[in-house]
């Protein structure tokens, strides 16, 4: 499998990216920071600083998820590629 590392996003820019989209989910659904951050149980704080710098620890993105029912999103984030040939297969069953 060939990689193309120009193609990935940095860890800032997704990190980024998502603090937006919470952003617009919270908007969209009507809450404000004030009622989320009281919702989920993270601090005003740590949300304001999400929305602005993308930073936030994983327990409270997943809290702001769950309030913004998007814990599904979650799942298959680490989950194990599937095999697209049987060299694939065997190598895996190698290591």
């Amino acid at each position: 499998m060939e990689i193309n590392l120009l193609s990935f996003k940095t860890p800032y820019e997704i990190s980024m990216e998502l603090s937006e989209k919470e952003k617009q989910r919270r908007k969209y659904l009507g809450f404000t920071q004030a009622q989320l951050a009281e919702k989920s149980g993270v601090s005003l704080g740590s949300l304001k600083r999400f929305e602005r710098t993308g930073e936030i620890s994983l327990m409270s993105l997943l809290k702001i998820a769950t309030v913004l029912d998007c814990l599904k999103e979650f799942d298959g984030l680490f989950e194990k590629p599937e095999y697209t040939s049987i060299e694939e297969l065997l190598n895996d069953k190698n290591r």
